[in-house]
């Protein structure tokens, strides 16, 4: 058994204790906030897990709509499914969220965000999100945090599943998949379709030049993932993943009767290994490849651009791993690696970008360790980038448990983010690029108190974040590093059940800010939080849900997007132990939800489904 947990304690998709959540009666070990397993009870970074049975129950398609009930977390996507999204953690841009899946970065290089829009929920596990600084674990744009997304796998009998559903806007979805584990040999494969018809993406009433016909939506993902133990020392594992998005937007330039279209396509295969050294070492190797690609299309054709044909943007990203944990004891463990990440990114612009590749290698250490009431958790990372030099961040952290009910935390930890190959190198004219950039810095102070006991967990958490070095566009439209932004907030958040209800609340109340003018940074509320409640009727478990978002700024602080309250109900019957029967109702009072200036919401809405799951 000793064994088993250290196994446990690695990073990414192997290290990954995925048979915590095959069964929802054991207990739950998370990995992203020390990159060592542990408790989530336990962990000194603000940290929510989504399990399996939770993704199962939102009916939510994919995971921006997911994460939008995620305390701390504000979700802009406007235009619907499949249209790009940016998630806000704690206030900071959407640039300074590092997304990970399985331990693998498949971000863009160029833009500098994950393309969450382009991953189904169908292919998913579960997701961790740790709020706060924690580049001194994972490096560059973990600023307001990291979220990381777990693929699903095999334990257990082998099964099938399948689920099909249709909904209002012409949604269509479908998956399918068979997991298991026998013999030591774990496998998962997983497939879905998603398709929407959605909604004009603009309103022409607010924007003239928008194409007022129906901006809809494709998605066929898949994934798949196998290990096999030859012992209970040694285990090898391959994931893959892949998302081919089709997706129809409206432009805010150009004619009325213009039809615009992207093509994006993300995809990650890893290979690990996993080792046993000894009673007190366990070893990680992994190598991975991340790709983000984009195309862009008008009227059928490449976007032109500078005069010149311009559909691709491709990120190519080449990581190889090894961590190494060490235990001390059953409450003492050091943590040991190196990385290294070659990204590449490519474009059919000729010419392209002056320097089209960078290489980061980097080494970490860390240290957690439980004396009785007290804890400690210490981690350091340098970055050597080949594009600015080299970034050290570092974190500490301390708890303290009053008793077996009640305990408090704080940390203190150092952040950057890398400027991406646009900001240094893009368009090849010169006139909106900057090779002389630096990266923006972080420095993020946190203070909580936290509650758990039979069945109940209440926390609270304040946080200042002060970032430096902010990339903006001047007058010029020429990136420099200038503004500083101040965030700082609070955190309250509750989950519980009584009998056969279960309640989860949360909200954030928070001031980002330039620090220079005290001006609301776009798109982020000051208030925003979520509250939702299910009960289980003998084979009926139904819910309500309830979002809310005080107003924001956009395009640049000249419009406000008004408040709004979302309410949605749900209902499940399980016909038998296999079938389940789900229908969700949307925004059932048409809330103007809409998360960007000159945007359509959705509207109200309804989804019905049927789950098989042998």
């Amino acid at each position: 058994m000793k064994q088993k947990l250290i196994a446990a304690a690695l990073f990414g998709a192997a290290f990954l204790p995925y048979s915590a959540y095959a069964d929802d009666t054991m207990e739950i070990s998370i990995v992203t906030p020390t990159r060592l397993s542990q408790s989530p009870a336990k962990t000194l970074a603000d940290t929510t897990v989504i399990s399996k049975e939770e993704i199962r129950k939102s009916q939510a398609p994919d995971v921006p709509t997911l994460l939008s009930t995620v305390v701390g977390v504000e979700v802009s996507q406007p235009g619907g499914a499949g249209k790009g999204a940016s998630l806000y953690l704690r206030g900071t841009n959407s640039t300074q969220v590092l997304v990970l899946v399985d331990g693998v970065r498949m971000s863009s290089a160029t833009s500098g965000t994950t393309a969450v829009d382009q991953i189904m929920l169908d292919q998913v596990d579960h997701i961790e999100v740790v709020r706060g600084n924690v580049s001194a674990l994972y490096g560059s744009e973990a600023i307001g945090g990291v979220i990381q997304i777990f693929t699903k796998r095999g334990s257990g009998a082998t099964a099938v599943n399948a689920s099909a559903g249709v909904g209002s806007l012409g949604t269509r979805r479908f998956s399918a998949g068979v997991a298991g584990s026998e013999n030591g040999t774990d496998v998962s494969v997983q497939a879905s379709t998603f398709t929407t018809k959605g909604v004009s993406a603009l309103n022409p009433a607010l924007v003239p030049a928008a194409n007022p016909d129906r901006d809809g939506y494709r998605n066929n993902s898949l994934s798949a993932n196998v290990g096999h133990a030859f012992n209970a020392d040694h285990r090898i594992s391959a994931s893959l993943f892949g998302s081919y998005g089709n997706n129809q937007y409206d432009s805010a330039f150009g004619l009325p009767t213009d039809v615009n279209a992207n093509k994006e396509q993300m995809w990650k295969l890893s290979l690990a290994s996993d080792d046993q050294i000894n009673d007190m070492w366990h070893s990680k190797l992994q190598v991975a490849n991340g790709v983000d690609q984009y195309r862009d299309y008008l009227n059928g054709q490449p976007t032109a651009f500078f005069g010149q044909p311009s559909s691709l943007y491709q990120t190519a990203s080449n990581q190889l791993s090894w961590q190494n944990s060490l235990r001390l004891d059953e409450n003492k463990q050091f943590l040991l690696g190196a990385e290294t990440l070659r990204q590449k990114v490519s474009s059919d612009i000729n010419p392209g970008f002056a320097v089209n590749t960078r290489q980061i290698n980097s080494v970490f250490g860390g240290y957690t360790g439980h004396y009785d009431a007290h804890q400690v958790q210490l981690n350091l990372r340098h970055d050597a980038n080949s594009q600015f030099g080299g970034a050290t961040t570092g974190l500490a952290g301390y708890g303290y448990a009053f008793n077996d009910a009640w305990r408090a935390s704080a940390s203190y930890s150092t952040a950057f983010r890398a400027p991406t190959f646009d900001d240094l190198y893009y368009p090849p004219t010169g006139i909106a690029s900057n090779p002389g950039l630096q990266p923006e810095r972080s420095r993020n102070l946190e203070a909580g108190v936290h509650y758990a006991r039979g069945g109940q967990q209440v926390d609270a958490v304040y946080f200042e974040n002060r970032i430096r070095d902010l990339i903006v566009l001047n007058a010029a439209f020429f990136p420099v590093n200038l503004n500083q932004a101040r965030i700082n907030g609070l955190e309250l958040s509750y989950a519980g059940r009584f009998g056969d209800t279960g309640v989860k609340a949360g909200v954030t109340a928070q001031n980002p800010r330039d620090a220079a003018t005290g001006v609301q940074l776009d798109r982020r509320a000051r208030m925003h939080g979520s509250f939702a409640v299910t009960q289980q009727l003998g084979a009926w478990q139904v819910g309500a849900e309830w979002l809310h978002s005080s107003a924001r700024h956009d395009a640049s602080s000249t419009r406000t997007l008004a408040a709004y309250n979302v309410f949605a109900l749900s209902a499940a019957y399980a016909i038998s132990k296999e079938w389940k029967l789900q229908v969700r109702g949307d925004n059932l009072t048409n809330q103007n939800d809409t998360s960007a200036y000159g945007y359509n919401p959705l509207g109200r809405r309804v989804f019905a489904n049927i789950n098989y799951q042998q």
